[in-house]
């Protein structure tokens, strides 16, 4: 659950809703604050435990007591108006609200989340309106409208559940959450300094959309927002988990394989996960090696054989499904089949053609094709490491042969055979490989993305480009994991300065606007959804390895 004004995508409404990410993303109830029965205008603040309402100095105040009960409370001055979000109440939409004399408590049965919410009047008193309604109808609890002190709890369950006991006060609940969240922030951020100002914040991104166990999610999760974007994607996972492996080095692990525990028979991973369902329309790029790599390095702990072991399998699985069923016949490339393959959905490199062989997509299977490689070699799979080497580097002689014109990569059509190159920042990513490029092309490469960094940083179409949009999606706008992946490979590729300043760049854009899904390449301005965890990851991973290469400042 959440408790959020975002209510759809893109929509901010009034007040604010207690919202459900169970099935999807839906409204559950409207939270008013009232004196009688009127709305008042509040001023809302919230800390990592405590959100708070208030009006001319009366208060309301609402505590997450679990992952699945909201505690809220007043001081008597102000109520508060629990609605029913959907108004209307049809067989497959809309909620039935009634009082159930077992639990003494009312509760609301939701068809869009398929689960049901009861709300338990702790003290204080309240009135009804719109119980057992069909069609359409108001149907709301008004809280304390006596103007006596109350307090409630709001449960997310099932079918059946006990009575609500108040188990521990609120204040107590306030302190542990305070704590539970300073716990947390403390293993993941230690380095954090007052040269990383946003921290705190990213880190609460992360702890606030991690969701426990349920559905098709078996593992804790943390989705990429607790707005529209509430799911967990087959390459953005990978940064939440680099950015989780020093100091929660489990949730680390279980991000990674997440995806890996759907991966279909043919070895592709599923496009998206959440509790109620799987997405295989798409996939995602293969980034996986990658990011393994650094993973391992970043953990505190050794991983067991069987880890490894089960990793390797997946990886390999993943790999043999580019090498299979994504190369057209008589073609040593892998292809994209849409831009969503990509994760660069309308990038202006598939313009021409859907169809594609575009460099990235070598650039990150020679990685992976390394990091499997290397797998195998440790676990004694002496034949299968030296098929994965060769592979790789037969992968590595094609990409340059078939794609590299002198001082740039194009991206070539699978149907027609024609090749085109682009002002994006897509037909750069092979930097990615770092080291493994021959000098003259990495520094080839190297001019080209100074030309896509603004102010605020890596624009993914340059600025100037006729295709340029300023919310573009990736037509313009400044994303996370193009900055992570660039910035990596200038690095490991030897090109310090300008990496230097793209992490410079990018660490002050998510101070100024936070961590937004992407930001106006020009303007810094946060845009689509604004709460996105691959960016507070991208935050994290390049302000800790700033603060290891500089060390903290000392102030005076």
């Amino acid at each position: 659950m959440a408790i959020s004004p975002v209510t759809a995508h893109a929509t901010y409404a009034d007040d604010l809703h207690l919202m459900s990410h169970t099935g999807g993303m839906h409204p559950v109830f409207r939270l008013t604050p009232v004196r009688g029965a009127k709305r008042v205008q509040a001023t809302v603040t919230g800390t990592p435990a405590l959100l708070s309402w208030d009006s001319a100095g009366d208060e309301i105040q609402a505590v997450f007591a679990s992952e699945d009960v909201v505690r809220v409370r007043g001081n008597g001055r102000l109520g508060l108006c629990l609605s029913v979000a959907e108004a209307e109440l049809t067989p497959f939409t809309g909620g039935y609200f009634f009082h159930d004399p077992v639990a003494a408590a009312y509760v609301l049965t939701s068809y869009e989340t398929g689960r049901r919410y009861r709300v338990t009047v702790l003290s204080g008193s309240v009135e009804s309106e719109g119980l057992q309604a069909l069609g359409h109808a108001n149907r709301r609890l008004v809280i304390g409208a006596d103007q006596r002190p109350w307090e409630i709890a709001i449960e997310e369950y099932e079918s059946g559940r006990p009575p609500c006991r108040s188990d521990g006060t609120f204040d107590g609940l306030v302190l542990a959450v305070a704590k539970a969240f300073r716990e947390f922030v403390d293993a993941v951020a230690p380095w954090r300094t007052g040269e990383t100002p946003a921290a705190d914040l990213a880190v609460y991104l992360l702890w606030s959309s991690t969701v426990r166990p349920t559905g098709f999610l078996g593992r804790p999760g943390v989705l990429m927002s607790k707005h529209w974007m509430n799911k967990v994607w087959s390459w953005d996972h990978c940064f939440n988990a680099l950015a989780l492996a020093p100091g929660a080095p489990d949730l680390a692990i279980d991000q990674f394989q997440l995806p890996f525990d759907h991966q279909d028979p043919s070895g592709a991973l599923p496009d998206s996960v959440t509790h109620s369902e799987i997405l295989y329309n798409f996939v995602k790029p293969p980034i996986h090696g990658w990011a393994f790599g650094l993973l391992r390095r970043a953990l505190p702990r050794e991983l067991t054989r069987e880890e490894l072991d089960e990793t390797y399998r997946r990886l390999a699985a993943w790999t043999e499904f580019w090498l299979t069923t994504r190369r057209a016949p008589g073609s040593p490339l892998p292809h994209y089949q849409h831009g969503n393959d990509s994760g660069w959905d309308n990038a202006t490199a598939f313009d021409p053609e859907r169809l594609v062989e575009s460099a990235d997509l070598p650039a990150f299977l020679i990685l992976q094709l390394r990091q499997v490689a290397a797998l195998a070699a440790e676990l004694s799979h002496d034949a299968d490491a030296e098929r994965w080497r060769t592979a790789a580097d037969r992968l590595q002689t094609d990409m340059f042969a078939l794609l590299w014109r002198g001082d740039h990569f194009h991206t070539r059509g699978v149907v027609s055979g024609q090749d085109w190159h682009t002002d994006g920042l897509l037909d750069l990513m092979p930097i990615v490989l770092g080291a493994e490029l021959p000098n003259e092309i990495a520094d080839a490469l190297a001019t080209r993305i100074a030309a896509h960094l603004t102010e605020f940083g890596l624009a993914t179409e340059r600025p100037g480009s006729p295709h340029y949009q300023a919310d573009g999606y990736w037509r313009g706008p400044i994303w996370a994991p193009s900055t992570i992946l660039i910035e990596n490979g200038l690095r490991r590729a030897g090109h310090t300065a300008p990496a230097d300043e793209i992490s410079a760049r990018f660490r002050a854009l998510c101070e100024r606007s936070g961590f937004a899904e992407n930001f106006d390449a020009l303007t810094g301005a946060g845009l689509r959804d604004r709460a996105y965890t691959w960016t507070a990851s991208a935050y994290l991973l390049l302000a800790a390895a700033h603060v290891a290469r500089t060390g903290p400042r000392r102030s005076g």
